[in-house]
């Protein structure tokens, strides 16, 4: 009987079209994918892939036998992982991507509780301002604002993202504060520049009535980083607008103020995203559960 190991590095393959990516999702290395694949065709006797420098592609044959497998491979993996999750603890490796600002603010001081709970799982974590392709970077899990959900992604929503302004009081001493959006054009602005689009982030703001107003403010500081844009507000430079969990601590400490507090912009949410696979690592499901559990217990 052929093994798992070799099936599921066929179909991995079979299914990005390229053993670095199967590699990716796999956890191993493309060397050990590709011997995997190798061995699978010399115990059959049939080859499976056309292999070039520059693309893997299914022959004749394993077009065949990937149709055949079917979804048997996904039930048997379903089926092991069953089996594994109720003889021992979720382990492994956890690849996560999440954005600075709030990942180190919010998330990683879960991790201690989390660990403590789970000690077999080892956390790989990326802190980074990008969206990441999940799957074919191999990543368990991403979190961060507005992701563009691809094919086989699902999402979680952790948390309401609204855009405040907000400046520190050394800034805001002696200025005379502005009532609407619009006079926010009075004060030193420090915005940001999408580093995807190159154009300055604009944001149109609501107040609690539902009246809707664009925020005017001066180009002032350009960053390309919300970390860097709350220290710079920190440092008195100007006012900025962030999103509420990311400055919610030095509003409390009297670090930053509040400018416009009956106003804000929607930033969607931040969310979980995940691969919807059929099998499920149990180390994804359980830090899914985890962290949705934490931030709508904060939230309650």
């Amino acid at each position: 009987m052929e093994t798992l190991a070799n099936l599921e590095s066929f179909v991995r393959s079979a299914e990005t079209g390229s053993f670095s990516a199967a590699a990716r999702l796999l956890a191993l290395t493309p060397a050990a994918v590709s011997r995997n694949v190798a061995m699978l065709e010399r115990n059959i006797g049939v080859r499976l892939f056309q292999r070039s420098t520059r693309k893997l592609s299914l022959t004749e044959a394993g077009e065949s036998f990937l149709a055949s497998i079917g979804g048997n491979l996904e039930a048997l993996q379903t089926a092991i992982s069953a089996v594994s999750t109720d003889r021992g603890e979720p382990a492994g490796v956890l690849k996560v991507s999440l954005p600075p600002t709030f990942g180190i603010s919010h998330v990683l001081p879960l991790l201690p509780a989390f660990l403590a709970r789970y000690p077999l799982i080892r956390p790989e974590w990326h802190f980074e301002n990008r969206q990441v392709d999940l799957i074919a970077e191999g990543y368990d899990a991403a979190i961060g604002g507005v992701f563009e959900l691809t094919p086989g992604v699902i999402s979680r929503k952790l948390a309401a993202a609204d855009i405040v302004a907000v400046a520190s009081p050394a800034y805001l001493a002696g200025q005379v504060l502005p009532a609407h959006p619009t006079e926010l054009s009075r004060l030193n602005g420090i915005v940001m520049r999408g580093s995807r689009t190159g154009r300055i982030r604009q944001w149109l703001m609501q107040d609690d009535a539902g009246h809707e107003a664009t925020a005017s403010l001066n180009e002032n500081i350009v960053l390309n980083d919300p970390a860097a844009m709350r220290e710079a507000a920190l440092l008195g430079l100007g006012v900025t607008l962030l999103v509420l969990p990311d400055v919610q601590a030095h509003i409390q400490r009297g670090e930053l103020v509040r400018v416009l507090p009956d106003w804000h912009a929607d930033g969607g949410a931040i969310s979980l995203y995940y691969p919807s696979r059929t099998l499920m690592p149990a180390k994804t499901r359980v830090f899914i559960d985890f962290m949705v559990e934490a931030f709508h217990r904060d939230s309650a």
